[in-house]
């Protein structure tokens, strides 16, 4: 139910309602597609999806020759996940190489100025700091805290590193922290006292800690310095907030870190200010962006120390707002904004060398590219094409980054600086992935809702045979405010689908995001109007378009946002599909106004609080038109999910069998808004295509 997370001549050549080329193969290792002249190749599977490495985090040595990056394995039949770091050798290309350091476990790797790699491991009982020689060799423990290391920070000296704790903020000190949760676990009592939100957040109830940076010397001198101290908040935010939330000053004394206070307002506020505070002054906090009540966060200094950049949402309680980029004068105190007139979102920020560029990334129209953005005149120059850039990093010719696609898992490229270079692919950590069918996919675009563009993807199946006609699966995003765009998922992977016989449909609605901030603003206060009309007009220019589509063998299926439009769906364009699958979706609007944790969400997107506004609730609410429901429908639900708690899910599932409808029910007790574990992972895909498979192949 949340997004986390300019166009090039060929995207900005799309004709409206004529679909684009292909999409060409990013420059990954190639993956054929048979036709019918082919031999007809293994398909991928969902379990191939599940049992596939997951690369991430690369990190470039200061000196740019070494890259380190972790790479995450799977064994389904354990039920367990395992990472481990990888480094390479970017001036003499060739394998990567697992480091040695990975015995008693190894993650977070990070360079420090002095050319050491540091990271976190447990190895010791407890997650801390650790330090290794450039090559992996030689690693000794730098933190020995009682408490477990989240997330931290290396000085621009080296000398120093700030990391976040989960303490209890009336602690004097972390010895009173250890000793209450000691206190806590040994009492036989189980009852919960709460006197403020949030009660549970995600997937964890408030242990009543909050996430505080604290300083400490890597020679291991002196006591750690509670920076935070006094301050009732988290830094990083919970739940996915990590160390781009903070960073030292350039002269190592000092933090700049972006945080929320909690207060009672906590669960219906977005206001997070970037703070700043001296080591040798802990608790004595500055507000550097106290004139924006709206997100402020990710702050990164320019490599003269002169300007601290950062990004910034400009309206308060919203959480999809563009991040705009904002310039800070460290001197002064002036703040102003470039790249005011690029309709994008920008994500986290990286200077260049030589301070006259800003780098990030952004949804762009299906993509997810690498932007460079002029500090002086505010140009935006792409700086790679199709695919979702998810990680990147400099070195003294160009950059690594990390990219995926609908065809492959995240592998590591390199590029120079010149933006029309082809990038060049520099690992493969799936060559099982190398030989196995993937379907083609194809963006195209239609007259959504005001006649306005919208676009969408198909995908052929995998072995695809011209002329035949295809089942489809007709996937629905979440978000509201997300994307289903050229990019890899291990949860909802469109490849799965086509690798099991399905046409895939996919529609970016109005709400989802890389289109421009208007695009994504049209849905709040409209879940039920426009999307549909979105839904209807793509999914009938789809079968218009591709011939292979067998529209009247199709089913709809959608998770989070997705889900609560499947349930829209069941009453709003029923029979339309042979089946449904909503996963973790919103049954009842009202419910949702008291039952989730972030209250910001729903009274952004619903116009206020329930009771000052609920007709805002009510007209696109699903539990309005259960009566006209009729299409069987699988409802999969986690218990840890309080984003969408799990009455809303069992809800659904009574009115469908309260109706006689038929209809299953998938409860995983241990997952939250997702499904994480590998074995559960296997059943969910189990179910999911068994219910596809029930209705759009009954031969089968």
């Amino acid at each position: 139910m949340r997004h986390r997370s300019l166009l090039s001549c060929a995207v900005a050549a799309i004709a409206l309602a004529t679909a684009v080329p292909a999409l060409a193969e990013a420059p990954a290792t190639a993956s054929a597609t048979a036709t019918s002249t082919q031999t007809a190749q293994q398909a991928f599977d969902y379990t191939a999806m599940i049992s596939a490495n997951r690369l991430g985090d690369p990190q470039v040595s200061p000196d740019g020759r070494w890259v380190v990056y972790s790479v995450t394995t799977t064994d389904v039949t354990a039920n367990r996940r395992a990472g481990a770091l990888f480094i390479q050798d970017l001036q003499n290309p060739g394998e990567g190489r697992r480091l040695a350091l990975n015995e008693g476990g190894a993650n977070t790797a990070r360079w420090g100025s002095d050319g050491k790699l540091y990271f976190l491991s447990g190895r010791s009982g407890s997650s801390q700091v650790w330090r290794a020689e450039a090559d992996g060799t030689a690693p000794v423990q730098v933190t020995n805290l009682p408490l477990d290391v989240n997330a931290y920070r290396i000085s621009p000296d080296a000398a120093k590193i700030v990391v976040s704790l989960a303490v209890f903020p009336d602690c004097a000190d972390l010895a009173c922290t250890v000793d209450r949760a000691k206190a806590v676990a040994d009492d036989p009592s189980t009852g919960q006292v709460y006197d403020r939100m949030f009660v549970r957040h995600w997937d964890t109830w408030n242990d009543h800690t909050q996430n505080h940076l604290f300083a400490v010397n890597v020679d291991g001198s002196g006591t750690p310095v509670h920076l935070t101290r006094g301050f009732d908040g988290d830094t990083p935010s919970k739940p996915f907030g990590d160390e781009s939330e903070f960073v030292f000053t350039p002269d190592s004394q000092g933090v700049v870190f972006s945080a929320r206070q909690a207060g009672n307002s906590e669960p219906w506020g977005t206001n997070f200010d970037l703070y700043q505070v001296a080591i040798s002054a802990p608790g004595q906090l500055t507000n550097l962006t106290d004139a924006n009540d709206a997100w402020d966060t990710g702050p990164v200094y320019s490599p003269d120390g002169k300007t601290l950049a950062y990004r910034a949402m400009a309206r308060p309680g919203f959480e999809a707002d563009k991040y705009a980029i904002l310039l800070r004068d460290v001197a002064s105190g002036e703040t102003r904004q470039i790249a005011a007139d690029w309709d994008r979102s920008a994500d986290t920020l990286q200077w260049s060398r030589d301070g006259r560029t800003l780098y990030t990334t952004a949804g762009d129209v299906g993509q997810t590219r690498l932007f460079g953005i002029d500090v002086r005149r505010g140009t935006v120059t792409p700086l790679t094409g199709e695919g979702h850039v998810s990680a990147f990093q400099q070195t003294p010719s160009g950059f690594v980054f990390a990219q995926d696609t609908l065809r492959r898992p995240s592998e590591l490229f390199v590029k120079t600086f010149r933006g029309r270079e082809m990038p060049r692919q520099i690992t493969n950590v799936n060559p099982q992935l190398d030989n196995l069918a993937f379907g083609e996919a194809e963006q195209f675009s239609f007259p959504g809702w005001n006649n306005e563009t919208v676009h969408g993807y198909v995908i052929k199946p995998s072995n695809y045979v011209e002329g035949q006609k295809y089942p489809v699966a007709f996937l629905i995003h979440g978000g509201p405010q997300g994307s289903f765009g050229n990019s890899w998922s291990y949860r909802w992977n469109p490849s799965t689908y086509a690798g099991a016989g399905y046409a895939v449909v996919m529609i970016d609605f109005h709400g989802s995001t890389g289109y421009g901030q208007a695009f994504t603003d049209s849905i709040s206060q409209h879940w039920g109007d426009r999307p549909l009309e979105d839904l209807q007009k793509g999914w009938a220019a789809a079968q218009e378009r591709y011939s292979f589509l067998d529209g009247d063998n199709a089913c709809a299926l959608g998770a989070s946002y997705g889900g609560y439009m499947i349930n829209w769906i069941a009453g709003n364009w029923p029979g339309e599909f042979k089946c449904l699958v909503n996963h973790d979706g919103v049954f009842d609007i009202r419910g949702m106004a008291y039952g989730t944790e972030e209250l910001w969400f729903t009274e952004w997107e619903y116009g206020g609080t329930h009771y000052d506004n609920p007709e805002g609730y009510e007209r696109f609410n699903p539990v309005h038109h259960v009566a006209k429901w009729q299409d069987p429908m699988l409802v999969v639900q986690g218990d840890l999910d309080f984003r969408i708690p799990t009455s809303q899910g069992l809800s659904t599932f009574t009115a469908l069998q309260r109706r006689g409808i038929e209809s299953r029910l998938v409860f995983f007790p241990d997952e939250n808004h997702w499904v994480l574990r590998p074995a559960n992972s296997v059943q969910w895909h189990n179910e999911v295509f068994g219910w596809l498979d029930k209705y759009l192949k009954p031969a089968n």
